[in-house]
């Protein structure tokens, strides 16, 4: 299995059309669809499934495309870095980022590491901590921020000087607006979203949740 056929998987994967992937390709639509039934053989599994006018993919489809992309995404990063050993005033960061008002941090030292190394690069991917701590530990990230307490026998971590302060509103006129305080059971049947994944909010009106990491 090569990366280029994977490369080619991931873009009929992504426009959904084999002419349009052939086009971004530069291949001639022969050569992709050879390509990709030779890789559907050396699997052994349908990876598509094919309808008049698009392509979709099978589950088992879905699953290679997860897996190629971490894969493609490896490649990339180990090329970029070969390719950067000799130049000390650029390279590539990877950076996971969870979603705090404290990466306002971050971004100030990156600024400053940019004005000091102008061929400098970094990429951003954003997620919950489970998502950027899986990438770390597959070696796709070389930081992640996260607002979770981090696993101190695993990683190497700094804190933000500052925590996030989440808060709830209501109408005026609602219930819970009368309420001091709103208990833990009642803000998890509330909470959804990437603020679910965070710790429970506290039984207070407002107070810090546990400091975003790095």
């Amino acid at each position: 299995m090569e990366i280029r056929t994977l490369r080619y998987f991931l873009a009929v994967a992504r426009e959904e059309n084999m002419t349009r992937a052939a086009e971004l390709l530069h291949v001639t639509q022969p050569t992709l669809s050879k390509a990709l039934k030779a890789l559907e053989d050396e699997l052994g599994k349908k990876l598509f499934t094919r309808h008049s006018f698009s392509i979709a993919l099978t589950d088992e489809g879905v699953l290679l495309r997860d897996r190629a992309e971490n894969l493609v995404t490896m490649a990339d990063k180990i090329e970029k870095e070969f390719l950067s050993l000799d130049d000390i005033t650029g390279g590539e960061l990877y950076f996971g980022l969870a979603e705090s008002y404290q990466i306002r941090y971050l971004a100030r030292e990156v600024r400053i590491l940019k004005a000091q190394y102008p061929g400098l690069q970094y990429h951003i991917t954003s997620g919950d901590t489970e998502q950027v701590t899986e990438k770390l530990d597959k070696g796709l990230l070389d930081f992640a921020v996260i607002c979770d307490a981090p696993n101190g026998k695993k990683y190497d971590y700094l804190p933000f000087p500052e925590g996030d302060i989440w808060g709830l509103i209501f109408p005026a006129d609602d219930a819970l607006a009368q309420k001091e305080t709103i208990s833990d059971r009642v803000t998890r049947k509330l909470v959804s979203g990437s603020i679910a994944m965070m710790n429970p909010l506290p039984s207070a009106p407002t107070r810090n949740l546990p400091k975003a990491t790095v």
